[in-house]
């Protein structure tokens, strides 16, 4: 998919263009909500291309959500009301991620699908976070489900962690 300015270049002239994207995360505005410090400010090394804020607490992060602008949200879900503050993005208009370890579990997952989440990642999958932001990404911008690469990514970490029931008929 090409705009409209690089469709005019391209097709307006006789000489070879290369068309190079943008990275999808560059200059992106993720908030990152955890209760673990050293969690939230490696997501953040993780992510230099992005406008990085953090939050440790939910007053924090709510009030950082209700009063600025966000791409996305990281959201972790024990410690620090995840539930609610994935309700909030979706309000704002921000694409919620759900980052756990503690609720890893597929009732955890369905529940962050069935709010709204576009992703759910466990912490111990963390370091392949911009590989699910950018699925997610791609997928706001092409009109796609935000979860069509995510059984292709994790849904044989999933299975090893709690068998072949913890799939959904919906993933299938």
């Amino acid at each position: 998919m090409m705009g409209g300015v690089t469709t005019k270049v391209c097709y307006g002239t006789n000489r070879t263009c290369v068309i190079v994207r943008k990275d999808l995360l560059e200059d992106k505005k993720v908030l990152i909500v955890d209760d673990e410090r050293d969690v939230a400010e490696t997501i953040e090394d993780l992510l230099p291309m992005c406008e990085v804020q953090k939050a440790y607490t939910f007053r924090e992060a709510k009030g950082l959500l209700e009063g600025k602008e966000f791409d996305l949200a990281i959201l972790d879900i024990m410690g620090v009301d995840g539930y609610k503050l994935l309700d909030i993005a979706k309000e704002r208009g921000v694409i919620p991620v759900m980052l756990t370890a503690h609720a890893l579990s597929p009732e955890s997952l369905k529940k962050s699908r069935e709010k709204g989440a576009a992703s759910f990642v466990p912490k111990d999958k963390m370091t392949d976070i911009t590989l699910y932001l950018k699925d997610v990404l791609e997928a706001d911008e092409t009109g796609k489900s935000s979860w069509w690469r995510w059984v292709d990514r994790l849904g044989s970490y999933f299975e090893g962690k709690f068998g072949s029931e913890w799939k959904m008929a919906d993933f299938e």
